[in-house]
């Protein structure tokens, strides 16, 4: 999901001025919902609009509206679509399959989800797993008064951390596949690591839930429930398998074949592959039982919302990207020299924490792609003599795209879901502050000791 430059625009020109449409597109995503959440919800679409409107407006007027229209293009047909359609596809299958039964939201039980969670997050994809099980957890917890600690961490184990161990489980990981990185390469490399956050969490989890649940009403902590847990809308298996492999499709097949689509190449299996999602979440839509989506309380809101507001993402971005990609002739420069070491080589640790700390905040799918050209962009290379620098990229991106709501897509789907649901979920700011409490002694001990 890069964006590629056009010969006459030289990215080395750009100043750090271009970026003040994505800065401010973050902050209204931070600031506007903490202080007038309604005005927020009824116009985030306009906001998104309006900011990215600042970047081409300016741009096509400095660079002409030829290059303009070259960039956007770029950047929502060969990057926006094929992310939201995976997420549209995941979003709707998934919200077809209704967990339900009696359940009784104590500690073990929570923990149990989450574990469960992060095992299938890297078959299914993370918005899959997110998908799939953020509604039985919501469910299991609405009598209790302390909730939102419960999807926190739901967000940093089965949205991010848990999909780290398949190019099917995040963004970054697919797009390195899809460079060439080989499917089975992200399982070995980052196993040890995905395994120590993923326990890690999970005990502090069950100890903060255990804490918290001691303190709910007396009825409910007393109260027992015979465990009984059904599943319908199982035919929707069978389709999110034909996500799967749709997925793989795109990266194994390679007829050589392009279409151009507004002035952007984009490969026959690509086409092929977005063209299968959305067939498959409509059969979901034509095939499940309305009761089902009723009982999930399904709507189109979560995904409307992340539509807009990366949309605005994607435009806003193409600068920060451009300069980023221009290395050491960019307004960046000085990032670019940060993670190299005094000889010039690559420095890994320096690398794992620059495209961590940028995947928080940049989305991690783009972050992961600029480093990794930084790093040389030849997967066979960086599978080989450079595997220690591709797996500080790799962890790097996956890890910290918890840190934020906007790291990662489905971070914003389960805070939309959770919100809708009723549960007070912590503001930008204090969602970040939150996630690296509990993530940065985590992500220190991974850059440090399993690199």
């Amino acid at each position: 999901m890069a964006t590629e430059l056009p010969a006459t625009v030289d990215a080395a020109t750009l100043s750090l001025a271009w970026g003040i449409p994505f800065a401010g597109l973050l902050l209204s995503i931070a600031a506007i919902p903490l202080v007038a959440p309604k005005f927020w919800h009824a116009h985030y679409g306009k906001f998104a609009l309006g900011w990215a409107l600042a970047f081409v407006i300016p741009f096509a007027a400095v660079h002409g509206g030829g290059h303009a229209l070259h960039e956007v293009a770029h950047a929502l047909v060969a990057e926006y679509v094929p992310f939201l359609a995976v997420l549209f596809a995941l979003f709707t299958i998934s919200g077809g399959i209704c967990v339900r039964g009696q359940f009784r939201a104590t500690p073990a039980l929570n923990t149990a989800i989450l574990a469960l969670g992060a095992s299938l997050a890297s078959i299914m994809g993370t918005t899959g797993a997110s998908m799939l099980l953020i509604r039985p957890l919501l469910t299991a917890n609405e009598g209790r008064r302390y909730r939102a600690h419960a999807v926190v961490f739901f967000i940093l184990l089965v949205g991010n951390v848990g999909g780290a161990l398949s190019p099917l489980g995040d963004p970054p990981l697919f797009i390195g596949f899809l460079k060439g990185v080989d499917f089975f390469w992200t399982t070995r490399a980052l196993a040890w690591p995905t395994a120590a956050l993923v326990a890690a969490l999970l005990v502090l989890f069950y100890a903060v839930d255990r804490t918290l649940f001691a303190r709910e009403p007396e009825w409910l902590s007393e109260h027992r429930h015979r465990l009984h847990v059904g599943v319908t809308g199982t035919v929707n298996f069978l389709l999110l398998a034909g996500v799967i492999g749709a997925v793989l499709m795109s990266g194994l097949w390679k007829p050589g074949i392009t279409i151009d689509v507004l002035g952007t190449p984009v490969p026959l299996p690509a086409l092929l592959r977005d063209a299968i999602l959305i067939a498959l979440a409509g059969a979901s839509l034509a095939i499940t039982p309305r009761e089902i989506r009723e009982h999930n309380v399904f709507h189109w809101e979560p995904i409307v919302e992340v539509a807009k507001i990366f949309a605005g993402i994607f435009v806003t971005i193409i600068p920060v990207l451009m300069i980023l990609a221009a290395g050491r002739d960019g307004a960046l420069g000085w990032l670019a020299q940060f993670v190299r070491g005094p000889g010039g080589a690559l420095d890994d640790v320096a690398i794992f924490w620059t495209t961590g700390l940028l995947s928080a905040f940049l989305d991690n799918a783009p972050t992961y792609l600029v480093f990794f050209n930084l790093a040389g962009g030849d997967a066979q290379v960086l599978m080989g003599s450079l595997a220690n620098t591709l797996k500080a990229i790799s962890m790097a991106a996956v890890y910290f795209g918890a840190l934020t709501y906007i790291g990662n897509a489905p971070n914003f789907m389960i805070k939309a879901i959770a919100e809708d649901r009723g549960v007070a979920m912590p503001s930008f700011f204090a969602y970040f502050a939150w996630a690296s409490l509990l993530m940065m002694p985590l992500l220190f001990v991974a850059g440090t000791f399993m690199l």
